[in-house]
C-alpha cells in the first residue's frame, strides 16, 4: 500500500530546520566575532604587553661595588672580572649527570659540588648558580667547544671582590657573601625603590664596613632591554641604562700602621684601638688573631669554616669591638679624674700605703712589686698604688663612680660606624638589680664589692674601643666625639667627596687644672714609673698607664703561681696612653691576652705606635721579632723610615690569576 506524504508539512519542517541551523551558525559566528572584538579591542593593551614581554627581556646590570681605601689611598677592597661556569637547574633535566659530564671537560672538585648543593638549597629554582668560578682561558675554550652538549649551562662574566692585603684589617673591612634566605626576607620590608635596586644582586656586605656601608658601596643597578628569539636567545639590544658604580670609602685608618700592629702582636691574642682625640678619627683598629676575608668571597668551604669556627683562639671574634676585659690599673687615672671632678679628693691629699687595705673583715692586697709609703694622687698613679685607689673607691661609692665615668663612654656603646658593638659593664646598684633580676638574692650591692672597682677589677668590663675613646676624651680636656672609621665618601661618577666628620658631642666640663694633674701623673708613668724602660730615649713626651688584669678569679688562699702554668689563665697585659703630652694627636688602648705585666707586653707595642705616628719610624726586623715574644722594652736595632717599608705581601697583592673577562654582567662580590 502506498503512503502519501504531506509535502507541505515536510517542507515546513525542512525550512524550520534550515532556519534553526542558520541561526545557530550565525550565533556561533557572533560569539567568535564578539570574542575577537573583546581580544582585539578591549584586551589589546594587555596582550600586546604580554607579547612584547615574550619578545623583549629586561636584564638587570649589577653595578661595580665601590672601593675601600685607607687614609693614604691604599686600596683595601676592590673588584676584578673573571669567568664563571653556571647552571640553571630549571633548564637541566639530569642535574647530577650534567655535573659529572662537566667534570670531564673542566675540573670540578668535591668542594665545588658541596658549595653548589648548598646554593641550590638556598636559592630560587630560577637562579643561575655557579659550579666553578675563576675559569682560565683554557677552561673557557674547552667548555665553549663542548657547549652544545650542555643545555642550561653557560659561561658568564662576573665581578669578584678582592681583598689585596688578605688578613690585614679583616675585622674592620669585613667581607661580602651570597644573600641568604634571612636577608632576602628582611629585604621584603625595604622600600620598593631599594628592592628594585637589588634585582640581580646576589652578594651583600656581611661584616665590618662592607656591611655598615652596604648602600654606599652597592651603587645603582642598570638594565639592558634586549629582543629575544622564540628560543630565548638575544637578537638585538633595544635599550640600555648603564649602572652607577658604588661610592668609594676613604678611611681614617692608616693601613701600614694597622699592619705593623698586627705584626707586633705575632701569634698572641688581643686588640688595639688608636684614636685622634682632636677629631675622633680611628687610626688603627686591630683584633688578633685575624682571618683572610677572601675565603668568604665565593662561599667558604666546610673545612676552612670549621678551622676558623672551632679555633680556640677565635679568629672570627672582633676583640676591638666585642671583646670585653677588666681594665686593671689602666682604670686608675680615670678614677682619679672622677675624684677630682666630683670633689671627693684633693690631689695633694696623702694616703699611707701599707700594701694592704682592710674592709669588712677582708684584706685587699697589692702586688709584690708595689712599694709602701705615703702617696699623693700623682705618686699613686706613677707607682700604681692599689691601696690609694681601694680607699678612693670606698669613699666615692659605686654610683658616684658610675655617674662620673659613664660620660667618658664606659659601659655604653660608642656608636662607631660598624655594627656589632657591645656595651661592656660599668657597674651601679641599678645595673646589678637589672643584671640579677631573676635572682633576687644577688641583687643587693654590697659595699665590699666597691673596693675592687677602684683598681679596675670586680664587675668592670670594657672594650678597648671604649677605653681608647675614654682616654681620647681625657687627653683632649673633655672634648668628645663619636669615633669613626670612614672619613670621606667619594662619588666616583661626579668626582665629589663628602667629608664624614665625627659627630662632636657636648664636651665634658673638666677643669683644666684637674686634667693637668692626670696628664702629668701619666707622664710620670713613662719617666719614672712602670713604663719608664719602654719610653727611655723617646724624643717626645707622652702619658700612659700600664695595667695587669686577672683573666680568672683566684679562690680564697690560692696563689697566682698555681695557675700560671696554664697560659690561658694568666693575667692580661694592658696599656693606655696618649702623645704628645701637651697637644695629643693620638690616644690608644690595647690588650695582649694572657701576657702578664703590661710593661713587658702591651707598653712596647704602644711605644712603637707612637714612634710611627710622631716620628715616621718603623721598627727594625730584629725589634719586631723580639716584641712579638714580649722580649723588648725600648726599640732595638736601627729603625727604618716608615715610608720606605712596603706593606706585607704588597708585591703579591694583585687579583688572583683568571681569564680576562669582558664587562661583567653578574654580581659584584
Amino acid at each position: 500500500m502506498v503512503v502519501l506524504k504531506n509535502l507541505h508539512q515536510e517542507l515546513s519542517r525542512f525550512r524550520l530546520r534550515v532556519v534553526a541551523a542558520g541561526a545557530f551558525v550565525l550565533f556561533c559566528f557572533g560569539l567568535l566575532v564578539a570574542r575577537l572584538v573583546y581580544l582585539q579591542v578591549f584586551q589589546y593593551d594587555s596582550f600586546a604587553e604580554r607579547a612584547e614581554s615574550n619578545r623583549i627581556a629586561v636584564v638587570p646590570i649589577v653595578p661595580n661595588r665601590g672601593l675601600i681605601k685607607d687614609r693614604n689611598g691604599v686600596v683595601l677592597a676592590s673588584n676584578y672580572s673573571a669567568y664563571t661556569l653556571e647552571i640553571n637547574p630549571e633548564k637541566v633535566t639530569d642535574l647530577d649527570g650534567t655535573i659529572e659530564a662537566l667534570g670531564e671537560v673542566i675540573e670540578i672538585q668535591a668542594r665545588d659540588k658541596r658549595r653548589f648543593k648548598r646554593l641550590l638549597e638556598e636559592a630560587k629554582h630560577t637562579d643561575s648558580l655557579p659550579i666553578r668560578t675563576k675559569l682560565t682561558d683554557e677552561e673557557v675554550a674547552r667548555f665553549t667547544a663542548q657547549r652544545f652538549r650542555f643545555p642550561g649551562v653557560e659561561i658568564k662574566a662576573r665581578l669578584f671582590r678582592s681583598y689585596p692585603l688578605g688578613e690585614v684589617g679583616a675585622h674592620l673591612i669585613g667581607y661580602i657573601g651570597r644573600i641568604n634566605q634571612a636577608e632576602k626576607k628582611a629585604m621584603d620590608d625595604w622600600e620598593e625603590e631599594d628592592i628594585a635596586n637589588y634585582r640581580g644582586t646576589e652578594y651583600i656586605g656581611k661584616l665590618g664596613l662592607e656591611q655598615a656601608y652596604e648602600r654606599e658601596l652597592h651603587g645603582t643597578t642598570g638594565f639592558e632591554q634586549v629582543e629575544t628569539s622564540a628560543g630565548g636567545r638575544a637578537v638585538r639590544r633595544l635599550d640600555h641604562k648603564p649602572p652607577t658604580p658604588g661610592n668609594t670609602l676613604n678611611l681614617s685608618i692608616d693601613i701600614k700602621l694597622q699592619a705593623l700592629v698586627e705584626q707586633l702582636f705575632g701569634d698572641r691574642r688581643g686588640a688595639l684601638v688608636a684614636i685622634d682625640p682632636r677629631t675622633g678619627e680611628v687610626l688603627a683598629f686591630v683584633s688578633k688573631p685575624t682571618f683572610d676575608p677572601n675565603l668568604f668571597v665565593d662561599g667558604i668551604d666546610a673545612d676552612s669554616w670549621r678551622d676558623l669556627n672551632e679555633d680556640i683562639d677565635k679568629p672570627l671574634l672582633n676583640r676591638a669591638l666585642r671583646g670585653t676585659y677588666p681594665p686593671g690599673s689602666t682604670f686608675k687615672p680615670l678614677m682619679a679624674m672622677a675624684a677630682l671632678n666630683s670633689g671627693k679628693r684633693d690631689p695633694h691629699l696623702v694616703i699611707q700605703d701599707n700594701l694592704s687595705y682592710s674592709f669588712g673583715g677582708r684584706t685587699f692586697g697589692s702586688p709584690e712589686t708595689d712599694r709602701a709609703g705615703p702617696k699623693d694622687m700623682r705618686l699613686a698613679i706613677v707607682t700604681s698604688s692599689n691601696v690609694y685607689f681601694y680607699s678612693l673607691a670606698n669613699e666615692m661609692g659605686v654610683d658616684l663612680i658610675h655617674d662620673q665615668l659613664e660620660p667618658f663612654g664606659l659601659g655604653r656603646k660608642t656608636d662607631i660606624d660598624v655594627q656589632g658593638e657591645v656595651t661592656g659593664v660599668l657597674p651601679s646598684q641599678a645595673w646589678k638589680r637589672e643584671y640579677f633580676r631573676r635572682s633576687p638574692a644577688n641583687q643587693k650591692w654590697f659595699p665590699g664589692e666597691t673596693i675592687s672597682l677602684g683598681i679596675g677589677q670586680g664587675y668592670n668590663s670594657f672594650t678597648m674601643l671604649q677605653m681608647a675613646n675614654a682616654y681620647a676624651t681625657l687627653a683632649s680636656g673633655g672634648q668628645r666625639f663619636k669615633p669613626r672609621l670612614v672619613r670621606e665618601i667619594e662619588d666616583v661618577v661626579k668626582h665629589q667627596q663628602r667629608r664624614i666628620a665625627s659627630d662632636a658631642r657636648e664636651p665634658l666640663p673638666l677643669r683644666s687644672a684637674d686634667v693637668d694633674v692626670i696628664r702629668n701623673a701619666m707622664n710620670g708613668v713613662t719617666l719614672e714609673g712602670t713604663s719608664r724602660q719602654v719610653f727611655m730615649g723617646a724624643p717626645y713626651q707622652s702619658g700612659g698607664k700600664t695595667g695587669t688584669a686577672q683573666a680568672v678569679g683566684l679562690k680564697t688562699g690560692e696563689k697566682y703561681s698555681s695557675i700560671k702554668a696554664d697560659e690561658r689563665k694568666r693575667d692580661h697585659s694592658l696599656y693606655v696612653g696618649f702623645a704628645p703630652l701637651d697637644h695629643p694627636t693620638v690616644a690608644l688602648a690595647l690588650i695582649v691576652e694572657n701576657a702578664g705585666w703590661g710593661s713587658s707586653s702591651a707598653a712596647p707595642i704602644a711605644r712603637r705606635v707612637f714612634d710611627y705616628l710622631l716620628l715616621g719610624q718603623y721598627p727594625s726586623e730584629e725589634d719586631i721579632a723580639k716584641t712579638q715574644l714580649g722580649q723588648t722594652f725600648a726599640p732595638i736595632g736601627t729603625p727604618r723610615r716608615a715610608a720606605d717599608v712596603p706593606l706585607p705581601g704588597q708585591a703579591a697583592s694583585a687579583a688572583p690569576a683568571a681569564s680576562a673577562a669582558p664587562a661583567a654582567s653578574g654580581a659584584s662580590r
